[in-house]
């Protein structure tokens, strides 16, 4: 909490006791009958349409304003744009008194206040659309100064470049740089083209419960918290897969969820303790069908936010077009490192994370250890949409064995300029089997794996009622959201990323 006002704060506050004074409401009942936008106006008006625009109401913050006297050119800012404002006091003090000339407008209102305006549009003669005002109400007065354009050594910069203002006081952020908005404007498209994808295709969109006895369906570490009423343990879910192929198990033959999960994990440019996975499951697929649905949905959502299947991520251009490469995961080791792991022991795969310098702990079993080495060695190599397949079981405990290559299961991920975006299976549906691989991840939370899987009982029951061949599919949506807007941090693409207490 701020204990002191800086100066600007306290001649803010000045300024609103003298509106109130004159009568002024600085918050007004919210009615304001908008008209136009700033984009449309500047878009479509013209000579010929002049007509059109001979009575405009538009609503916004004042971003800049330049005072020459009797009259003043202001900018505007809604939530379409910026548009130029004239201001002349004779226009909007037709009479004798000229105080919301004089006064409200020259003496009163600052950069970041929100007003309506009433007038009509024109061209300016240096060719600007602008908007001449002949009437103004101020809708609300901002009493925090607004972070503004500076120049420094012949560099224009924003304040709110700072990443800790960004990304802490992301309203400002949104304010100042009209870029971060379309970003987001832009993930928006992005969600939309992956729910008429799938909707389209007779998905059912569920939800499924955040608050979960067991925190199933992933290997993380999970959120704790406590029910006071039913004085028990609950967790924060770290996925939503076994609830969602309960309902497989329930007749739904395809479902989805975009779904918050949360886990209490590390934090860095690719992670956010709390983020967004597409999960979905389809009843008498594999995974083979999956890689191919995937492509599909990528490219379709690819042109529908952008226009194109391209992307361009720092500097590197990324091609969403299907089809996709695909490469088995003892292939990419044996190419990226030269050491052929198929087959291996865990003493083996030790020897192997020694000889490539990858650190490992006692707690990791095979699973963990070829995931270190790709993730270490390989995964950065694949830039280009690629499926990596074919994992090796002790991977994967929710994920059906191979069908022709033993040791193996049907897995894939999908990377995507060196990181990791989906992860898919056809998914294990015999629940002995199911049962033994839960009791492989006790062993190794025994071994002090935190991020080892608890056994869920229950969804062990829904599976002994039988659930039919399934492939399903998580995809990270701020991940592909990163991809598909060129960002290179999550927290760009996050409105309010996680981050320490304030200071």
């Amino acid at each position: 909490m701020q204990a002191t006002l800086n100066e600007q704060e306290v001649v803010r506050r000045e300024k609103l006791a003298e509106l109130l004074e004159m009568g002024i409401n600085p918050y007004p009942a919210p009615l304001f009958e908008v008209s136009h936008y700033a984009k449309n106006i500047k878009e479509q008006y013209t000579e010929e349409t002049k007509e059109q625009f001979r009575s405009v109401t538009l609503a916004g913050r004042i971003m800049s304003v330049r005072d020459m006297g009797k009259a003043n050119f202001a900018v505007l800012q809604d939530s379409t744009g910026r548009i130029q404002l004239y201001v002349k006091r004779d226009e909007i003090c037709p009479g004798e008194d000229k105080s919301m000339y004089d006064v409200v407008w020259k003496k009163l209102l600052d950069i970041g206040d929100i007003i309506g305006i009433k007038g009509y549009a024109f061209i300016t003669k240096t060719g600007e659309t602008s908007v001449h005002v002949e009437e103004f109400t101020v809708l609300s007065k901002s009493l925090h100064p607004m972070p503004v354009t500076k120049e420094k050594d012949g560099e224009v910069f924003d304040a709110v470049t700072d990443l800790e203002f960004k990304y802490r006081q992301r309203y400002a952020d949104l304010i100042v740089n009209p870029g971060v908005k379309d970003t987001f404007i832009r993930i928006t498209k992005m969600k939309n083209a992956i729910r008429n994808f799938l909707n389209e295709r007779g998905a059912l969109e569920v939800d499924t419960p955040v608050l979960q006895s067991i925190p199933g369906g992933a290997t993380a570490r999970p959120f704790v918290t406590h029910h006071n009423a039913l004085d028990m343990p609950l967790y924060l879910r770290i996925a939503n897969e076994l609830y969602l192929k309960r309902l497989i198990v329930g007749g739904f033959d395809w479902v989805y969820e975009f779904s918050r999960d949360f886990r209490n994990e590390g934090m860095d440019r690719t992670h956010n303790p709390e983020f967004t996975i597409l999960e979905f499951y389809v009843a008498y697929k594999d995974y083979l069908w999956m890689m191919e649905t995937t492509e599909q949905m990528l490219e379709q959502t690819a042109i529908a936010t952008n226009g194109t299947t391209t992307t361009n991520v720092d500097g590197v251009e990324v091609d969403f077009k299907a089809p996709y490469k695909r490469v088995s995961i003892y292939d990419a080791i044996m190419e990226h490192t030269g050491h052929d792991i198929s087959g291996m022991d865990e003493a083996g795969l030790r020897d192997v994370c020694k000889q490539l310098r990858i650190d490992v702990d006692p707690s990791m079993g095979k699973g963990k250890l070829v995931d270190e080495i790709f993730g270490g060695k390989c995964e950065k190599h694949y830039v280009q949409p690629t499926f990596i397949i074919d994992y090796p079981v002790e991977m994967s405990p929710l994920t059906k064995k191979h069908r022709s290559k033993e040791g193996l299961v049907e897995r894939f991920e999908l990377i995507v300029n060196g990181k990791e975006i989906a992860n898919a299976y056809s998914e294990l549906n015999d629940p002995i089997e199911q049962r033994e691989r839960f009791e492989d991840q006790v062993k190794l939370m025994e071994r002090g794996d935190d991020e080892a899987m608890f056994i869920d009982y229950d969804f062990l029951r829904a599976l002994e009622y039988g659930m039919p061949p399934t492939a399903g599919i998580g995809v990270g949506i701020e991940r592909l959201a990163m991809l598909l807007t060129g960002q290179v941090s999550i927290q760009d693409v996050l409105f309010f990323p996680q981050m320490r207490p304030e200071k």
